[in-house]
């Protein structure tokens, strides 16, 4: 008899990411498919929309040709956030590109609405500020290129919800809606109000649904059987907090690549202050919970590029066992603001910063201050959170490439003051979708058991004395404020 098995659908900017689980939680079996972005302008980024579908069956059918003997029992969809694809309702061809997240083209539409006023509205309702990023100036952007009335817009995961039901549902979840501008994230619905400021016919939308939700079945999908039930969707980031069982109020999650985002699961929603944003992590059984996030622009990226410039090729590990041979960095800081500053202080106009110089500075303090320069932006932007919020103190849970690293971990413990819990189960966006799609279906019972489920985790303590941290924070806020007040 085969196994039973969810089917997790984790399509993300550069690539579409596939995996079976079981009622453990294990991975049974992945599967991957690339995709390509084309910058037809400066400042503008796109996809082909077909390419994206495509990506998902070629991860699907890589996938579960490794268990031809497991049952699929439900599909989890996890997307990249805040990309906008539109079509045409009959056909299902799509109408332009998929914008993506990256994309400025609609900086000038976006710095109009602040310019006429409308940057607080926006921010109370959404939890988030005016920015070409969100969603809803692309959708407008899209639906200027014709007139057509008989199309469909929204995000990724409305997209892949059509072609997976072979256009019987035209849905999206909270999470990926509380992203484009357009929904009330206190209310989980459409707003009028947005809809009108944006120039989109609500009528246009698709239906809001909770996450873990019966969005449909499967129908001409190759490498899986018609009438699996699509049972969540949920946006990566919010997926990944999922993934880890971050379930109550205070308790977090970092996850750390290129840049670094940070989420807080909120006891409810607030209007957010200190450079965070609010956004509905997901929604069950008609309830929604809210969540603080905030996004470095900048973090280990900075390592090949100090180590470039250190002579060391460019090679991280070197890089680290470098920085491991001195026990500080004798007052430098470094501050990675190379294309700005990120949340909690969002300067766009900053660049990087190397303070605290004397003539006893070895490369082995430059490297040592490097490798605190992605902890410290955390710690950050966990202070700005726990300043607007009564929740804090939760379990810290961290994932990524950089978590490997003993070293940097060690470090994040250290000046967070926090223990932090090290998550190596691979593909966290896929598994929180697919144990979302679970709970729908009963193939765990609740969330108390999906907590309970084992999973390959360390925790590192702190271990720094509080003279010691004293001096590392000091020197790091001093080099910030330098940062964000000097003129480039």
């Amino acid at each position: 008899m085969p196994d039973n098995a969810i089917l997790c659908i984790d399509q993300g900017t550069t690539n579409t990411k596939a995996i079976l689980i079981d009622n453990r939680g294990r991975i049974m079996a992945q599967g991957s498919a690339a995709l390509t972005i084309s910058h037809p302008q400066p400042g503008w980024v796109e996809q082909s929309a077909d390419h994206i579908w495509s990506s998902v069956i070629t991860a699907i059918q890589a996938c579960v040709a490794q268990a031809q003997t497991v049952a699929i029992v439900a599909i989890g969809l996890s997307n990249q956030r805040e990309s906008v694809v539109r079509w045409d309702a009959s056909s299902g061809q799509p109408i332009g590109p998929a914008i993506t997240w990256q994309c400025r083209r609609t900086t000038d539409q976006t710095e109009k609405l602040k310019a006429d006023g409308h940057s607080d509205e926006v921010l109370a309702k959404t939890g988030l500020p005016l920015d070409p990023l969100f969603p809803a100036s692309k959708m407008r952007w899209l639906l200027n290129l014709d007139g057509s009335s008989n199309s469909c817009i929204g995000t990724i995961d409305t997209w892949l919800i059509w072609k997976l039901t072979n256009g019987q549902r035209y849905a999206t979840d909270r999470s990926n809606a509380s992203r484009t501008q357009l929904l009330n994230v206190q209310t989980g619905e459409w707003d009028p109000d947005l809809c009108t400021l944006f120039g989109i016919d609500r009528s246009m939308l698709a239906t809001v649904t909770d996450s873990s939700h019966l969005f449909g079945h499967t129908k001409n999908v190759p490498g899986v059987s018609d009438g699996v039930p699509i049972t969540s969707a949920i946006g990566d980031s919010h997926a990944a907090l999922f993934g880890h069982a971050a379930f109550a109020p205070g308790e977090a999650k970092a996850t750390f690549g290129t840049g670094s985002s940070v989420m807080m699961i909120s006891p409810q929603f607030c209007v957010p202050a200190n450079g965070m944003t609010t956004t509905i992590a997901w929604s069950m059984n008609g309830n929604i919970t809210h969540a603080l996030e905030g996004n470095i622009l900048v973090s280990a990226s900075v390592f090949p590029w100090v180590a470039t410039l250190l002579g060391l090729e460019g090679d991280v590990d070197e890089l680290m066992r470098l920085a491991a041979t001195v026990e500080s960095s004798e007052g430098v800081s470094l501050i990675p603001a190379l294309v700005g500053l990120g949340a909690p202080h969002w300067n766009p106009q900053a660049r990087g910063l190397l303070a605290g110089l004397s003539f006893s500075t070895q490369p082995a303090h430059i490297a040592h201050a490097a490798a605190l320069s992605m902890p410290l932006q955390v710690v950050d932007v966990f202070n700005a959170m726990y300043r607007q919020t009564a929740a804090a103190g939760g379990r810290i849970f961290v994932d990524g490439g950089p978590t490997r690293n003993q070293y940097l971990m060690q470090h994040l413990a250290n000046v967070l003051s926090r223990p932090i819990t090290v998550c190596a189960d691979p593909e966290l966006s896929a598994l929180g979708a697919g144990m979302l799609a679970g709970l729908c279906i009963g193939f765990w019972s609740d969330m108390d058991e999906i907590i309970a489920l084992d999973r390959d985790r360390v925790t590192i303590e702190p271990s720094i004395g509080e003279q010691d941290l004293a001096n590392i924070l000091s020197a790091w806020n001093d080099a910030m404020e330098q940062c964000k007040h000097t003129l480039h």
